[in-house]
C-alpha cells in the first residue's frame, strides 16, 4: 500500500497534527507528512514540524498581503510537497479558490463537534463545548468533513460520539471530545490509505 502523501495547515499548537504523525510512525497510518503551512510564525505546529524535520513554512497576511498572493503561495507549496490530502489542523482561516480547487475534495478538517450542530463561523475550540453545554445538548463529539467555501459545510466522512456529563465544563468536555478528534483524524485518513473511503467520490 504506497503511503498519503500529507500536508498539513494548522494556526496553533497542533494537537492533532501530533496525533496523526505519532500515528504514522507507531504504524497505524500508512502516510507520511510533507509539509506544515502555519499562519502564526510562533505556533505550536511550526515548532512541532522544525523538529521532527518537516518542511514547514510560515504563509500569512504578513507574508502576503494581498489575499490572492497568499492563496498561489499556500497551493503552490502544497503542490511542491506533491501532497495528496490536506488536513487542517486548527487551521482558522478560509482557505482561497485557487488552493480549494487544486484540491477539491482532498482536503479535510476535524471539528470538535458533531456537525452540522454548532458549526459555521466563529464556532471552533471552547466556543463549541460551550454551546453545546448551553443548548443542554446530551452528547458532542468530533467530526472529519471535505473542506468547501464555507466554515465547516463539507461533506461528514466520519463522527466519533462522546456524552455530556451532568457536571460537565467547557473544559472538562473539550479534554474528552480531544481524545476523539486524535483518534478519529488518524482512522480516518487510514481508511482513505486503504481504500474504504474514496475521496474521488468528492472531488
Amino acid at each position: 500500500m504506497a503511503e498519503l502523501r500529507l500536508g498539513f495547515l494548522a494556526s496553533g499548537g497542533g494537537s492533532n497534527m501530533q496525533a496523526i504523525l505519532d500515528a504514522c510512525h507507531e504504524g497505524r497510518l500508512s502516510a507520511s507528512a510533507r509539509v506544515v503551512i502555519g499562519n502564526n510564525s510562533k505556533s505550536g505546529a511550526l515548532t512541532r514540524a522544525r523538529e521532527a524535520g518537516i518542511a514547514c513554512y510560515h504563509l500569512s497576511s504578513l507574508t502576503h498581503a494581498d489575499p490572492r498572493a497568499l492563496d498561489v503561495a499556500i497551493c503552490d507549496a502544497l503542490q511542491r510537497h506533491e501532497v495528496q490530502v490536506v488536513c487542517l489542523a486548527g487551521y482558522m482561516k478560509l482557505l482561497g479558490v485557487r488552493t480549494l480547487t487544486a484540491f477539491r475534495g482532498r482536503i479535510l478538517n476535524i471539528h470538535p463537534g458533531l456537525l452540522p450542530r454548532h458549526g459555521g463561523q466563529g464556532f471552533y475550540g471552547k466556543r463549541v463545548h460551550e454551546a453545546v453545554l448551553a443548548a443542554g445538548d446530551a452528547e458532542s463529539g468530533a467530526t472529519v468533513h471535505i473542506v468547501d467555501e464555507v466554515y465547516d459545510n463539507g461533506p461528514v466522512l466520519a463522527q466519533a460520539r462522546v456524552p455530556v456529563q451532568a457536571d460537565d465544563t467547557p473544559d472538562t468536555l473539550g479534554a474528552r471530545v480531544l481524545i476523539q478528534e486524535h483518534q478519529l483524524f488518524s482512522k480516518t485518513l487510514q481508511k482513505i490509505a486503504t481504500g474504504e473511503i474514496d475521496l474521488e467520490d468528492y472531488s
